[in-house]
C-alpha cells in the first residue's frame, strides 16, 4: 500500500505540472499571439512577443518529456487493475510524443525565421513572413495528429481508473467521455472546418478531458489512493 500511495503521488506531481505547462504551450501563449483569420495580426504579435513565443516553446518541450514520464508512471500504478489495458494506455500516450516534437521543430523554423540573420538570408519581407506562417500552420497539422493520440489514451486510462476501486469511478467515466471529445474534434475540424468551428461544439467538446484529467492529476497528488474502494 505505501508504494502504490508514493507511485500515485508521484504520478499526480507529473501530471499537476504537464497540465501546468501544457495550459502555458497550448492555450495561454496562443491566445495572445494567434489571431484565427488575421495573418498580419498574428505576425504582429509574434514579433511583439518573441520571448512569450520562446517561452510557450519550452513550455511546450518540457511538456513532452512529461508525457514521457506520465504513462510509466500510471503503468506502475494501475498494472495491477489490467495489465494488458495499462500497456495500451503507456504505449496509446507515448505514440503521440515523438509527433509533437515534430510538431515544435517547425516552431523552431519559426525562431530562426524571426531572430537569425541566417534565417532570413534569401528572403525578403514577404517571402518571410510567408515562411513563417507556413511553418505555423505545419505546427498545427502536427499538433492535431498528436491531439489524436492526447484522447485516444484516456479510453484505457479510463477504464483502469474506474475499475481500480482505489480512486473515484467518476473521474474514469469523465476520462473515458474525453477520449471521444479528442477524436470528435479532429473529424469535425478535419472534415468540416467552418461548419464545426461555426457550431460552437469545440467550445464545450473538451470539458468531460478536462475535469477528467485536471480532477486525477489533483486527487493523485494530493489524495492518493485510498484502502476501502472510491465510488
Amino acid at each position: 500500500m505505501t508504494d502504490r500511495k508514493r507511485n500515485a503521488h508521484m504520478a499526480g506531481l507529473i501530471y499537476v505540472l504537464l497540465v501546468f505547462t501544457g495550459i502555458i504551450s497550448l492555450a495561454y501563449v496562443p491566445g495572445q499571439i494567434m489571431v484565427h483569420g488575421d495573418s498580419a495580426q498574428t505576425l504582429a504579435n509574434l514579433r511583439a512577443s518573441e520571448n512569450l513565443f520562446r517561452l510557450g516553446l519550452i513550455a511546450g518541450l518540457t511538456c513532452q518529456v512529461l508525457y514521457i514520464l506520465l504513462p510509466l508512471s500510471l503503468y506502475r500504478l494501475l498494472k495491477s487493475v489490467d495489465e494488458p489495458k495499462a500497456r495500451l494506455m503507456a504505449i496509446l500516450a507515448i505514440v503521440s510524443v515523438p509527433i509533437s516534437f515534430v510538431a515544435y521543430s517547425h516552431k523552431f523554423k519559426v525562431l530562426s525565421l524571426l531572430g537569425s540573420s541566417d534565417g532570413l538570408a534569401g528572403f525578403d519581407a514577404a517571402q518571410t513572413n510567408a515562411q513563417i506562417l507556413l511553418a505555423l500552420a505545419s505546427y498545427s497539422n502536427t499538433i492535431s495528429l498528436a491531439s489524436l493520440f492526447w484522447g485516444l489514451w484516456l479510453l484505457p486510462f479510463g477504464y483502469l481508473v474506474f475499475k481500480s476501486g482505489f480512486l473515484p469511478k467518476i473521474l474514469g467515466l469523465f476520462l473515458m467521455a474525453g477520449c471521444f471529445g479528442y477524436v470528435i474534434s479532429l473529424i469535425g475540424s478535419t472534415l468540416w472546418p467552418t461548419a464545426y468551428a461555426a457550431s460552437g461544439i469545440s467550445s464545450f467538446i473538451s470539458i468531460p478531458s478536462a475535469i477528467g484529467e485536471i480532477g486525477i492529476a489533483f486527487w493523485l497528488l494530493f489524495m492518493g489512493v485510498k484502502k476501502s474502494p472510491v465510488n
